[in-house]
């Protein structure tokens, strides 16, 4: 009776194993793979079926965030519904080791050179622009927190290839020094006052080392950098947000302030509120950034 008790026990374990193996596959599921940099990576394609070859195709590259998963960023995001609604090809690129990330600061050489997911994004690109017909001046980059710096690490390495960046929840570690692009890059920034993750008002994270600048600061030195008037125009408020654009830039900047929002996606699918804060419903970041995009395509292509 015991050894039929205990292989049936056994039985259950190995079935909740395998459920949880499965859910795991579920969530972090992909269909692309790539070997970059002596790596074998992963991503989410989404195409829409009104997709037609004989048409140049926007690109949008949406960049998961720490411990967070090509589907889940799909999820929260939305962004397939505006690939269905606008007729452009969203990709969701997968980071490294677990939980995944994205190495936005590292020794150079290193397995931690953020070099190495650049070229995986610049690989992607390649990839997909020899699988589809891309318009190589409407690739846009945007990502939630580690995605978000992630991106603008794109902005700085591949101004040449990105028209447009957007940052949610934005974790700014690259040094300024670091950032030498070969031209300025139009970017719209989200971030929330109440951010448990990365602080609004700069300052160290209690789970880690790393130190955050003030977010507002963030922005003011991007729009330094890209040739703004210093003094922002006020957009019009929505409920929790308002906004400031920076104008007489070479590369426009406009930064969004949900007051009360937390480490989450405007607009999207909530994430946990005891784990990452409130999710603001009063803009959809989505929606605001395929505009933003939309209005900047890259010169010159």
């Amino acid at each position: 009776m015991i050894s039929r008790i205990l292989y049936f026990l056994f039985g259950l374990l190995v079935l909740a194993v395998l459920a949880l193996l499965a859910w795991f596959l579920v969530i972090n599921r992909t269909n692309g793979t790539i070997v970059s940099a002596g790596e074998r990576r992963s991503y989410l394609l989404y195409v829409p079926e009104s997709y037609d070859p004989s048409k140049p195709t926007p690109l949008v590259i949406t960049i998961h965030g720490f411990a967070q998963w090509p589907a889940h960023q799909m999820h929260i995001t939305r962004w397939n519904d505006l690939a269905d609604e606008y007729g452009f090809i969203a990709v969701y690129p997968a980071g490294t080791r677990f939980p995944m990330r994205w190495r936005i600061v590292g020794e150079a050489g290193s397995r931690q050179d953020p070099m190495r997911d650049f070229t995986f994004i610049s690989d992607l690109i390649d990839k997909l622009e020899a699988e589809y017909n891309i318009d190589p001046s409407r690739i846009y980059a945007n990502g939630l927190s580690n995605g978000g710096g992630m991106s603008f690490l794109l902005s700085c390495e591949m101004s040449d290839r990105i028209a447009a960046i957007g940052t949610v929840a934005g974790a700014f570690n690259l040094p300024w020094d670091d950032c030498q692009p070969s031209r300025p890059v139009p970017t719209m920034v989200f971030h929330g006052t109440e951010d448990p993750i990365v602080p609004y008002a700069g300052g160290r994270n209690h789970d880690t080392d790393f130190f955050f600048p003030a977010i507002p600061d963030w922005a003011a030195t991007l729009a330094g950098r890209n040739g703004c008037n210093p003094d922002p125009d006020e957009l019009p408020a929505s409920g929790q947000v308002s906004g400031i654009r920076y104008t007489g830039c070479a590369a426009d900047v406009t930064f969004y302030t949900i007051t009360g929002g937390g480490h989450t996606w405007p607009g999207g699918e909530p994430i946990p509120e005891r784990i990452a804060g409130y999710t603001s419903p009063d803009i959809d970041a989505t929606r605001a950034l395929w505009d933003f995009f939309l209005a900047h395509p890259l010169p010159g292509k």
